[in-house]
């Protein structure tokens, strides 16, 4: 299968100030909760999910699905890419592209047609 990269609906915030995000974002906005975790909460907000994560910034990060976590970082990386965190156990990598843009590369879920899990 190609290298092919295909966006998700899914942004990420990350932010120490995880509280007061998460009631921005629920009360303020009162986006509706669609997961929960103990350092991550997942707000629908029509056209896409945002995630907003406890821990150190790192701007806002959208995501590409790929059917190959690895075949894309050296793809990525050989075109002046630079990787800035990386999770084998998902798989996932985050990317910084040679403009400053970073961005998550994951895995597509072949059950879901490529959609992210």
């Amino acid at each position: 299968m190609a290298t092919g990269f295909k966006a998700s609906r899914d942004i990420i915030i990350r932010t120490d100030n995880w509280s007061e995000a998460l009631r921005f974002y629920g009360s303020v906005l009162n986006l509706p909760t669609t997961e929960q975790g103990d350092t991550i909460v997942g707000f629908e907000t029509g056209s896409f999910c945002l995630y907003v994560e406890q821990g150190k910034e790192h701007g806002p990060v959208f995501e590409f699905l790929v059917p190959n976590v690895q075949a894309a970082k050296r793809k990525l990386i050989a075109a002046g890419c630079s990787v800035i965190e990386e999770d084998p156990g998902i798989p996932r990598c985050y990317i910084r592209d040679p403009y400053g843009m970073v961005f998550n590369v994951g895995q597509a879920s072949h059950e879901k047609g490529g959609a992210s899990s």
